[in-house]
């Protein structure tokens, strides 16, 4: 389900570990599966966690020097790990961060004082286990979980010796000092399954195209059953759908090759896509026996799982080989994928794009297979920095120990690691950067402060000029070197996103006003003055055209925009009796002018025609039901953006009550969120079941959940059966296109930012995230309600096939929407079931669900979805965090001065949306049936369980755990 303030906590019980039920288990076990951390836990001993952790939040944790009583991991937050020389608290000083799926605590198997205070920096979730029963899972797992300790417990003292244990071995142990450098442990994938795949795809070559492998001449000598590159590749693209690109099938072969599984007959390491020979592992050896027919048959079985899993791997392997190559020798698309990379990744999120692409140039790429590699020891002057690609790297200080642990996406210039991946810039490139971005950096100062921050262009413009970018400057300045250098041949364009991001720092009035201030109302007699004025007064125009066309819905709600507009075109009016170069500009200006009023006058006078196919606007009235304590209620009507102190106060006069009432999200499962008096449109943000209660504060505590946010107690499943897989896709699709439709861009913006500061609804955007939730839901709760097996069986096969008709419909918000229910805990435990499904139905499957988590693979998610296969209604979640990371990651406003350049990125993401709804969509591609009504109103008003308890309960009277 999307994150957002109303997410239901029972997906981690409260109850302390006796009370648990197998329900409650199960709930945590599939939390903690989806920490990174702990994924390398044997089962049993997650269940053991499961059933022995204590959930909590705290402010500081413990103090260092203290004695040790309990083990802790991080579920959410984020603590600060303080260290002082001496014995005062107060001296002491940040030394790291640990965030989500880092582990502290250890101490505790021996009793030694801790070496660190932990303070929280804000609310965290801790799982605790305390010292008997962590003492008890180390006596009997402490092999798997060395790992996540830190030394002298975990990597500093283990081996791997395959990809799913760790062994300790005394005498492999490096010969280091105690505490004096950094390690770190990650997870390969295991070996075994690429050789299988390795297999596979050479029995399939061999059964499907035979004369691929074969003896081949070159330069008189004979190379012994090889395959060439280029055909290798062109094989690959043709087998599948899963493979996009050349370059993508490129980056599958190269999981094999650097696996040792297909090799290059001169030992080369990276794949290439040329006339180059290669050769299967089970070629190496002469006379190796060709492959059985039964061994054909079970590799054509396989390949497309085979096929499914090379390509989530192909561009992690594609970018590696990039990287591996010498910084000189990069050709082509390379700087722009590893570029690409650097995007996503946090330690180079304040970095300007021109370092990002400069830093693409000379980064190198380090591996190191075994945990305890040092890279250096601590006191040692550094010479480079680096970023962790993969795996996590422990921090240790001489005499404190481990002092905390990063992650992937981290950075460090004076630390070490293990069997990680790693960016590394060295110490001379990374300054020659610097000062190459300084020198081309030039600062605008009035009275000793900088106003606009401007970077030069590497690129020239079409008349040679020298062109500046803005990196950050005040609103208006930013303004003035907009309109300095437009250009007049791009009308409509805006470039560099400031039409759409201005609101985020500057207001439509303040807006409106500085324009009007550059518009030259004195015309001089002097030709170049006039000539000067002009041009002005053109720029001025273009602006503001490309503004109105951005802007449109939004103008008619503020008075003085449409003030502007009528004075800006009278003046233009008037002008252009004496200067033609401004004539051109009068009819654009008179078609927006009129079509603010007109639009205004049709919502009015209560167009309903209208209305219906407009999205909410922030000065719409709703019908609002708000309950009592009581479950009675009253209706009132608010505005759209209405606040909570707004909505109370309309509740207590119709009411006629003097209490000093508060507002309140009820959630289906009893979870109370009282809301505050400034919250933008409260009505947008209740959950699919919510209701909102107003009540006194002593009654708080008395409130319950009405009966019908329980949710259906039978499914619907003979209903929607008899219908079209693809027509309940179809008009899934419409309804999604009807929503999506009606989200400005500008909501975008306001859910990034937070719409208390633009006193904006995000009401339509708020609407299609639900939708996404709703669908999901559907999915689970349908599935639980139904009781015979057979009957599962096929509901599974009827959500995949819908999944894959939207898929075809290019919908993809409801395609992982339906994907995500049937992964959902309730719906995925359900062995019984999933084993009835036929293999066919369980391949779509997989394959769909391997698209479903960016979080994974986000480098094969994005070549999947927003590359290769531009959706007409995109997956939401992933733009909003696109958004929210370029936001969070950097301070957009420092000093009065916006940073303009993370403005640029945001406003790439909301170019996405406009994408997207520039993709053609018929609605008449798909003829309606007789009962097409009958669909359509069945799929607006989908009946959801949205408790995860209750669903979890239902899943387990359907199979219950077995044993």
């Amino acid at each position: 389900t999307i994150p957002s303030s109303h997410t239901d906590t029972s997906l981690f019980p409260f109850f302390e570990p006796a009370e648990r039920s197998a329900e409650d288990v199960d709930i945590i076990l599939t939390r903690l599966k989806g920490f990174k951390a702990f994924q390398r836990f044997h089962p049993s001993l997650l269940l053991q966690i499961c059933s022995c952790a204590f959930y909590e939040y705290l402010g500081k944790v413990f103090r260092q020097g203290d004695i040790g009583t309990s083990w802790y991991a991080v579920l959410s937050g984020s603590l600060d790990v303080k260290v002082s020389e001496t014995a005062n608290h107060q001296d002491a000083v940040t030394i790291c961060t640990l965030g989500i799926g880092t582990a502290f605590g250890e101490s505790i198997l021996d009793n030694t004082p801790r070496h660190a205070t932990i303070v929280s920096r804000e609310t965290s979730e801790l799982l605790r286990i305390e010292q008997r029963e962590f003492k008890s899972l180390w006596e009997k797992y402490s092999q798997c979980m060395a790992g996540l300790l830190a030394p002298p417990y975990g990597a500093m003292e283990t081996g791997s010796n395959n990809d799913s244990e760790y062994n300790y071995n005394p005498q492999e142990r490096p010969h280091l000092p105690k505490y004096d450098a950094l390690f770190c442990s990650s997870m390969t994938v295991p070996s075994e399954k690429l050789q299988r795949g390795g297999k596979v795809m050479r029995n399939a070559i061999l059964s499907r195209a035979p004369h691929m492998i074969r003896d081949r001449k070159y330069h008189l000598k004979t190379y012994r059953q090889c395959c060439v590159g280029t055909e290798l590749v062109d094989w690959l693209v043709q087998q599948s759908p899963c493979v996009y690109t050349r370059s993508h099938a490129v980056g599958m072969w190269q999981v094999l090759l650097e696996e040792g599984v297909l090799n290059h007959v001169d030992q080369e390491l990276g794949f290439q896509d040329k006339y180059l020979f290669y050769r299967f592992l089970d070629d190496e050896e002469e006379h190796t026996p060709l492959p059985s027919k039964e061994e054909k048959r079970e590799s054509e079985e396989e390949l497309p799982e085979t096929i499914l899993f090379l390509a989530q791997m192909g561009p992690d392997a594609l970018l590696r080989m990039i990287l591996c190559k010498p910084p000189g020798q990069r050709t082509g698309d390379d700087p722009e994928i590893i570029y690409d990379e650097l995007l996503h990744i946090k330690a180079l999120s304040h970095l300007s794009d021109t370092v990002k692409r400069e830093l693409a140039s000379v980064l190198i790429f380090e591996s190191h297979a075994k945990a305890g590699t040092v890279l250096f020891n601590q006191g040692e002057e550094g010479t480079s920095w680096y970023i962790i690609q993969k795996g996590s790297v422990n921090v240790v200080i001489y005499g404190k120990g481990v002092v905390c642990t990063l992650h992937e996406g981290d950075d460090f210039g004076k630390l070490a690691e293990d069997n990680c991946h790693f960016l590394r810039v060295d110490k001379e490139d990374f300054n020659r950067i610097l000062r190459d971005v300084e020198a081309n950096t030039v600062r605008l100062k009035e009275h000793e402060q900088a106003v606009l921050v401007l970077e030069k262009s590497p690129r020239a413009s079409s008349l040679g000029n020298i062109r500046y970018t803005v990196l950050s400057g005040t609103p208006e300045k930013i303004l003035d070197h907009l309109l300095e250098t437009m250009r007049m041949d791009t009308h409509h364009s805006d470039p560099d996103g400031f039409v759409l991001m201005h609101c985020v720092f500057m207001p439509n009035s303040q807006f409106c006003q500085l324009l009007m201030a550059q518009y030259p109302f004195s015309l001089s007699h002097s030709q170049e003055r006039l000539e000067y004025a002009v041009t002005c007064k053109r720029r001025v125009l273009n602006l503001a055209l490309r503004w109105a066309a951005v802007h449109t819905h939004h103008l008619q709600e503020e008075p003085a925009a449409l003030i502007f507009l009528e004075e800006l075109y009278g003046s233009v009016s008037n002008d252009s009796r004496i200067l033609r170069a401004l004539k051109d500009f009068v009819p654009d200006l008179e078609k927006v002018v009129k079509l603010q009023y007109k639009v205004l006058t049709q919502f009015s006078n209560g167009d309903e025609k209208l209305v219906k196919t407009q999205p909410i606007r922030n000065c719409d009235d709703i019908l609002l039901k708000v309950y009592c304590s009581d479950h009675t209620y009253t209706t009132i009507r608010v505005a759209v953006a209405a606040t909570g102190s707004e909505v109370t106060s309309a509740v207590a006069d119709k009411l006629a009550s003097n209490d000093d009432l508060i507002l309140v999200h009820l959630s289906s499962a009893g979870e109370k969120q009282m809301l505050k008096p400034n919250d933008v449109s409260v009505f947008s943000s209740l959950s699919i079941n919510g209701r909102m209660f107003a009540c006194p504060r002593d009654q708080l505590n008395a409130l319950t959940p009405l009966p019908d946010q329980e949710g259906p107690s039978a499914g619907s499943m003979s209903s929607f059966q008899l219908m079209s897989s693809k027509d309940l896709a179809y008009q899934m699709t419409l309804y999604d296109w009807e929503l999506f439709s009606c989200v400005h861009e500008h909501e975008l913006l306001y859910h990034t930012f937070g719409r208390q500061s633009f006193r904006r609804t995000t009401a339509n955007l708020d609407l299609f995230l639900r939708r996404f939730n709703q669908v999901q839901l559907w999915v689970v709760t349908e599935v639980c309600l139904c009781g015979q097996l057979s009957k599962r069986v096929q509901l599974l096969k009827k959500f995949i096939k819908i999944a894959a008709h939207c898929r075809e419909f290019k919908n993809l918000n409801s395609f992982f929407a339906i994907i995500m229910g049937m992964s959902n805990p309730a719906v995925s435990r359900l062995t019984q079931t999933w084993e009835k499904l036929p293999s066919k139905f369980k391949k779509f499957y997989a394959e769909f669900e391997s698209m479903m988590d960016p979080s994974r693979n986000h480098r094969a998610y994005r070549l999947t979805v927003t590359k290769i296969e531009p959706p007409i209604i995109p997956f939401m979640p992933l733009l909003l965090k696109d958004m929210t990371f370029s936001h969070e990651g950097n301070k957009t406003f420092i000093d009065n001065m916006v940073n303009f350049e993370k403005m640029r990125v945001i406003a790439n993401t909301i170019r996405a949306v406009r994408h997207c709804r520039s993709q053609p969509f018929n609605p008449e591609v798909c003829q309606p049936n007789k009962n097409h009504a009958e669909v359509r109103g069945y799929v607006r008003k989908l009946c959801v369980i949205d408790k995860q308890r209750t669903l979890t309960t239902l899943s387990y009277r359907l199979e219950p755990r077995r044993t």
